[in-house]
């Protein structure tokens, strides 16, 4: 619980720095919504002109002349690209940090073993994931309370789990690389987060590269899909939830084996 709590307490700054970015950017496009109301279905009719490019943000299935829609297609794009590299960033240097910083041999001969420290810190990544989208999601309530309009309560809150469960497996899979490596390299994980988000399109509008969709956990977080089917992709979230428990369980299996240099 001690490491646990230091690792709330080193992370506060980077969660209160994304979870403002993140959250009032989205907050402050939802109120935009009024202002561009008059001329919404002008812009809707261009953007579904784009073909492939439509197919690929949503827009082909939701309409941005609705509030639904345009949270849909324009807002959870940029929840989930913004969670993720939050989870990315901190997933990343969360273990590595300890060696790159020269502090793995002041916490490794505490009589705790190595499977505490794995366990504590992973604790801690989750909560921060979590904080960070239920701050984000009282936003864009409180966004729609101040419209005066409202979205379908169910689809929204079943997006807003299965962004979260993405979140924790972009996360996940970020810890299992920093139990790899000697230092942090915050560069790889914000580059493999972008690689999800862009596969997650690409495989969208070229049939040849669909199966593509299992590697990538932007493709079952996709909002304009639970909005418009009116359910999550069970199939896609389980596959998400077993990488994230492989990638636990290998990162707990090599951080137990490392040298440390």
């Amino acid at each position: 619980m001690v490491l646990y709590k230091h690792e709330m307490k080193m992370s506060r700054k980077s969660l209160l720095i994304w979870t403002l970015s993140v959250g009032l950017i989205c907050f402050g496009c939802i109120l935009l919504y009024t202002s561009l109301e008059e001329s919404i279905q002008e812009i809707a009719d261009s953007f579904s002109d784009l073909g492939a490019m439509s197919a690929a943000l949503g827009m082909d299935k939701m309409s941005l002349a609705t509030l639904q829609g345009y949270y849909a297609t324009e807002i959870a794009m940029m929840h989930n690209l913004g969670g993720a590299m939050f989870a990315a960033i901190l997933g990343i240097g969360i273990l590595a940090k300890e060696e790159s910083g020269h502090t793995a041999e002041f916490l490794c001969v505490f009589p705790v073993g190595r499977g505490y420290i794995v366990f504590w810190k992973y604790l801690a990544l989750i909560s921060n994931i979590v904080l960070l989208n239920l701050v984000c999601t009282g936003l864009y309530a409180l966004g729609f309370v101040m419209m005066g309009e409202s979205v379908e309560g169910k689809m929204l809150i079943l997006y807003h789990l299965a962004s979260l469960l993405m979140q924790l497996e972009v996360g996940t899979v970020c810890f299992f690389l920093s139990a790899c490596v000697k230092k942090s390299l915050m560069g790889a994980g914000l580059g493999l987060t972008l690689f999800f988000f862009a596969a997650d399109m690409m495989c969208r509008v070229v049939p040849a590269i669909e199966d593509v969709k299992y590697l990538t956990p932007f493709y079952y977080a996709n909002a304009a899909d639970i909005f418009a089917d009116g359910k999550m992709n069970k199939v896609m979230a389980a596959v998400g939830a077993g990488i994230i428990v492989l990638c636990y369980g290998a990162a707990h299996w090599v951080y137990g084996r490392k040298d440390f240099s």
